[in-house]
């Protein structure tokens, strides 16, 4: 074998031992208030930089996208599929977003999503309106996670 078809062979080998995910989007609308928001003077701090009107009811669409680890390349869960069941939980009232922050939201998602694909390393990212958000990073492999 050449240099090259030997540098091909382990590339394709350490390809096969890498860590794959698929991930979905979707967006929900919801209801949302901060309550500290309103007297916490590190938020309602009375200049440009107050944000007290957090602290009363408002709407956002809630942008999420979800990352999950597959066990192959031919996608032991299918990403079509994966979308429906999660956005099924939010429509038949399993999931709820309002007055959650993006956090809270994001670990409700996981715990949901790790009931039926333990295991799993996943990442979410939950946004207000595709701005600003959070990003979490799940560790599920065996011996991440104790009590489980």
């Amino acid at each position: 074998m050449s240099t090259e078809q030997l540098r091909d062979q382990a590339l394709v080998e350490q390809a096969k031992r890498s860590s794959k995910m698929i991930w979905v989007t979707f967006r929900k609308e919801g209801l949302h208030k901060y309550p500290a928001a309103l007297d916490d003077p590190k938020l309602a701090t009375g200049d440009e930089y107050d944000v007290s009107f957090l602290g009363h009811v408002h709407r956002h669409i809630f942008h999420f996208k979800v990352a999950i680890e597959v066990t192959h390349d031919d996608r032991d869960i299918e990403f079509i599929q994966f979308k429906r069941w999660i956005e099924n939980m939010y429509a038949d009232g399993t999931m709820k977003l309002d007055y959650k922050s993006c956090e809270m939201m994001s670990d409700d998602l996981y715990i949901a999503i790790t009931k039926k694909y333990p295991g799993r390393k996943i990442e979410i990212d939950v946004s207000e309106d595709g701005e600003n958000g959070s990003h979490a990073v799940y560790d599920n492999t065996p011996g991440a996670v104790s009590g489980i």
